[in-house]
């Protein structure tokens, strides 16, 4: 991979869309727009003309990073979805659906992947029907004990292409060969609610790349730190519905080489803060799987919090007479036209007055609008503006202090991974903060005086996200599933079965995942990247005729990480 290639990061945030073209270790430029929500790729457009046009043709690689997925989810805007799940040995699949369309498909597997029950397609082809008739056009099929044998999972799936003309369709061995029958549900559920909307986004962000001249070849920034091709993003939205956060931890990496044995992350945007922890110099991954609105997934995700806490976070007054900051956002702050006061007005505020913080931080924006509005919301409850300013500070404050608490306790009972390395169980405490954001010199050092931790503001805090994007590597994964005992090979995400000789070793099936993932990547273009087998599991079983086999399952990767980081000092 060229180290020296001028790239364009784009990051699609909750308030700005931002745009940074580099070339090599050098910020050549960057740009700033507020986020259309209705209009994502709109705001692509308008960065990228806001950015300088010669540069545009420079560039060799596009990388994406988007809030859209996961604001819809917390919007309540992803598709309704037809679930549909078969059985087998344990627990009734309905304990662990999701949503309320959901059928239950008479057929089951054992823990061989051996058929003990057939599937009755009829039961699921009159739900598509009754499905139809509401309005339901994505649809999930999971199966228990699918990585091991797809054949329960791929006649549902022929019975909905069948009655359906071209339903966002997820088989949930085509997510991961795992074997986590809650976890597959709930990362089908959401990759079928989210195909529609994800698709439409690449639709419309592919035509206006193409209309403004734009070639080079585009990622999407996935939850775990890598990009993927953004064609190849199609079937499996669900791997990039966490790339937001995931985008301020690789900007973290490439504006700072100063992370210490345990530095928290703090990107303080408009509408939220994202969280994460670095360990001896690496960001900590959740490899138990990303979050979906409380239910675990198989996605791979770098471990993040996010809160509804940011600059334009409203500010309201309860019945009780507490101040409440967030997690409301219903425009800019009043210092830049907004119509009512948010946490960047009460901020003002303080920093105008001084509030025992010296040296003060910034202000921003127009602060006598800001000290307007905190006057006219306190004269309703009696607190001066400043009162009413620093309530709502606290407020903030501690909502940031627990969720970084809870993050900090959710780490410390397990393991530590990180993208480096399995650090094992070790006591992680924060040492330090790095602040990146839009509103980080409007609040370091009082965040720093609230905390009693060191807060180090990184240069370029107000377009890390889209410096991340850039200039992270591109990266894939493959899952491969082998039986000894059937003389089977199976490759889920490549629709490949291949032959098996009865004493293949583990090594050798870690050879040949490897091997394919070269080829996967080599087909696209993609060389020179390190890989990893970042999982490989051996159990021991009896073949249907009784004689002892044994199923593998080996998981790899590239390595996630940056192409290289940026030098201090060299901005446009």
């Amino acid at each position: 991979m060229n180290e020296h290639a001028v790239v364009l990061g784009i990051d699609c945030g909750g308030t700005h869309t931002d745009a940074v073209v580099c070339e090599g270790r050098r910020l050549l430029a960057s740009a700033k727009v507020v986020t259309d929500h209705d209009n994502l790729p709109g705001c692509i457009a308008q960065v990228l003309q806001e950015t300088d046009q010669t540069l545009l043709q420079k560039v060799e690689r596009i990388t994406l990073g988007t809030t859209l997925l996961v604001n819809a989810c917390v919007q309540g805007r992803l598709d309704r979805v037809g679930l549909s799940l078969s059985a087998g040995p344990g627990l009734a699949p309905d304990r662990f659906a999701l949503g309320e369309d959901v059928c239950l498909v008479p057929g089951g597997l054992d823990h061989r992947g051996v058929e003990v029950t057939p599937l009755d397609p009829g039961v699921l082809r009159r739900q598509i029907l009754s499905w139809q008739e509401e309005g339901v056009q994505a649809f999930a099929c999971v199966g228990k004990f699918s990585p091991r044998n797809p054949g329960h999972e791929e006649r549902m799936g022929e019975v909905v292409r069948d009655v359906c003309a071209q339903p966002a369709l997820t088989l949930g061995h085509h997510l991961s060969g795992a074997l986590n029958f809650p976890r597959r549900i709930a990362s089908a559920y959401y990759n079928s609610a989210s195909l529609r909307l994800h698709n439409a986004f690449v639709d419309a962000v592919t035509a206006v790349l193409a209309r403004l001249g734009c070639t080079a070849p585009v990622f999407l920034l996935r939850a775990d730190g890598g990009s993927i091709p953004l064609q190849r993003s199609r079937p499996y939205p669900v791997h990039s519905l966490l790339s937001g956060p995931a985008a301020s931890v690789m900007g973290a990496l490439a504006l700072t080489d100063t992370l210490g044995s345990c530095s928290l992350l703090m990107d303080i945007g408009g509408t939220t803060t994202d969280l994460a922890l670095f360990v001896e110099g690496s960001p900590v991954l959740d490899r138990e799987g990303m979050t979906v609105q409380g239910r675990r997934t198989l996605v791979r995700a770098l471990a993040t919090r996010s809160i509804g806490i940011g600059g334009d976070s409203l500010i309201s007054l309860q019945e009780d007479g507490c101040v409440c900051t967030g997690p409301q956002r219903v425009g800019p702050a009043m210092a830049f036209g907004g119509t009512q006061p948010t946490l960047l007005d009460a901020l003002n505020v303080l920093n105008a007055e001084g509030s025992g913080i010296e040296p003060v931080d910034a202000c921003a924006g127009q602060t006598d609008r800001s000290l307007a509005g905190l006057a006219a919301l306190g004269s309703r409850s009696g607190n001066t503006a400043q009162e009413l300013a620093l309530a709502a500070w606290l407020d903030a404050a501690l909502k940031i202090s627990r969720a970084t608490q809870d993050l900090v306790d959710e780490i410390n009972a397990r393991p530590v991974y990180t993208l480096r390395e399995l650090l094992g169980h070790m006591d992680v405490r924060p040492q330090g903060i790095l602040l990146v954001g839009g509103p980080v010199h409007c609040l370091h050092r009082r965040l720093q005086s609230f905390v009693q931790l060191p807060v180090e503001p990184l240069k370029r805090a107000d377009v890390a996200n889209a410096i991340g994007a850039a200039l992270t590597r591109p990266s894939a994964q493959l899952e491969v599933y082998a039986d000894t005992g059937r003389k089977t090979l199976l490759v889920p995400a490549l629709d490949l079965e291949e032959a098996l000789p009865r004493t293949a070793t583990l090594d050798f099936v870690k050879d040949r995942a490897l091997a394919l993932l070269k080829g996967q990547l080599a087909g696209e273009g993609i060389a020179d990247l390190p890989l990893e087998v970042a999982q490989a599991d051996l159990f021991a079983t009896l073949s249907e005729s009784g004689a002892g086999a044994r199923d593998m399952r080996v998981a790899c990767q590239v390595v996630p990480g940056l192409v290289h980081g940026l030098e201090h000092g060299l901005e446009a």
